[in-house]
C-alpha cells in the first residue's frame, strides 16, 4: 500500500535494528521519508541502513542507547546536521523480561523502566521543539509511542512490570496530547498484540517458552503488518489523530 503523505517528511525510530523498528524504518523510507534509525548495535544498524538505501530510499545509522542522556544529545546533534528538523518520531525501542515478582530482580526491573518508560520521555523530549516547530510550517508533526496490549491485558505471569511500563507508556501518550495538540502535533499509541519479533529470542527458556505458547494459541502479527499501522496513522490528513490504535491477530482475545 502507498501513503504519499509520507514523502518528503523526516523520521526518527527507535530500536530500528531489528523486529518493529526496523520494519517501521523500511516502510517510511519505501514511502519517501528520510529516516534515521537509532539503536545500540551498529553493525546490524548499517545493514539495515545498506537494505533502504539499495531499495532507493534515504536513512541514516545513529547508534545511540537511550537510556544515556550524552548519547540522546550526540545522535539528536547528528540527526540536526543530516537530515534538518524531524516531523515523524516513533518510539518503539523496548526490553521485556519476565519474572515473578518474589524474585525481586531490580536491575531487570530498572533496564525495562529506563528503556521503556525513561527512554521514551528522553526521545520525546528531544525532540519536541522539532515537531512543534513542524507543526507551526503547517505541516504533519507525529508522535507515535509502540506501547503493547499488555497495557491491559493480564494473565501472563511473570510480565508484571513489563505491562507496567507499557500501561505508563499508553497514558502518558493520552497526557501528552494534552500539551501537543494544541500545536498541531499529533499523538498516537499503538498497541501490539502477538508479534513475531527478536524480542522473545532473548528470553530465557521459561520466557520463550510462554511466548510460544501465545503464538501457538493466537497466531502472530508480522513487524511489517505492525509498520504498515505506523505509515497510516501517520500518512493522515494533517486534522486526523488516531491516538489510540490496539493491534491484535484475529484469534487474540
Amino acid at each position: 500500500m502507498s501513503y504519499e503523505n509520507l514523502a518528503g517528511r523526516t523520521a526518527v525510530v527507535t530500536g530500528a535494528a531489528s523486529g518493529i523498528g526496523e520494519a517501521v524504518a523500511v516502510t517510511l523510507a519505501a514511502e519517501g521519508a528520510r529516516v534515521a534509525l537509532l539503536a545500540r548495535r551498529a553493525e546490524r544498524l548499517d545493514a539495515v541502513v545498506e537494505k533502504i538505501v539499495a531499495d532507493g530510499g534515504q536513512a541514516l545509522a545513529v547508534v545511540a542507547d537511550i537510556t544515556d542522556d550524552a548519547s540522546v544529545e550526540a545522535a539528536v546533534a547528528r540527526i540536526h546536521e543530516a537530515y534538518g528538523t524531524v516531523d515523524l518520531v516513533v518510539n518503539n525501542a523496548g526490553v521485556m523480561i519476565p519474572n515473578p515478582i518474589e524474585q525481586a530482580p531490580v536491575d531487570e526491573w530498572q533496564a525495562m523502566i529506563d528503556t521503556n518508560l525513561t527512554g521514551v520521555l528522553r526521545i520525546t523530549g528531544a525532540f519536541a521543539g522539532d515537531l512543534g516547530e513542524a507543526a507551526a510550517r503547517g505541516g504533519s508533526a507525529d508522535l507515535v509511542n509502540i506501547s503493547s496490549v499488555a497495557a491491559h491485558l493480564t494473565g501472563f505471569p511473570g510480565f508484571a512490570v513489563y505491562g507496567a511500563t507499557k500501561a505508563a507508556v499508553t497514558h502518558l501518550s493520552a497526557l501528552l496530547r494534552g500539551e501537543f495538540s494544541p500545536r498541531g502535533v499529533r499523538v498516537t499509541n499503538v498497541e501490539p498484540g502477538v508479534t513475531q519479533t527478536e524480542i522473545a529470542s532473548r528470553l530465557d527458556a521459561e520466557g520463550q517458552e510462554a511466548i510460544g505458547g501465545l503464538v501457538e494459541a493466537f497466531g502472530a502479527l508480522s513487524p511489517y503488518e505492525l509498520a504498515d499501522v505506523v505509515a497510516y496513522v501517520a500518512s493522515r490528513p494533517a486534522q486526523v489523530n488516531l491516538r489510540q490504535v490496539m493491534v491484535l491477530p484475529t484469534r487474540q482475545v
